[in-house]
């Protein structure tokens, strides 16, 4: 299983560079299939690059540094 403090605190590394840009990103939950719910808010809830954002931004700094994650979706 993978530890939810583990998770919060590579998303601590992250978050910086999002609340640069006016974004922020909120943990919702690690699920049991590896994959981790997040809630991309402020300039980054609606961005047109929020996907980008997502996927080659918070889910690869996350696989890099907990390999057990699948996959990181925006709910």
């Amino acid at each position: 299983m993978i530890d939810k403090e583990k998770v919060q605190a590579v998303l601590n590394k992250v978050r910086p560079s999002l609340q640069a840009d006016g974004g922020d990103c909120k943990l919702i939950k690690v699920r049991e299939d590896g994959v981790v719910e997040v809630k991309l808010q402020g300039a980054c809830g609606n961005c047109p690059m929020a996907t980008l954002t997502l996927k080659a931004g918070i889910e690869r700094v996350l696989k890099e540094e907990i390999p057990e994650i699948k996959k990181v979706i925006s709910v």
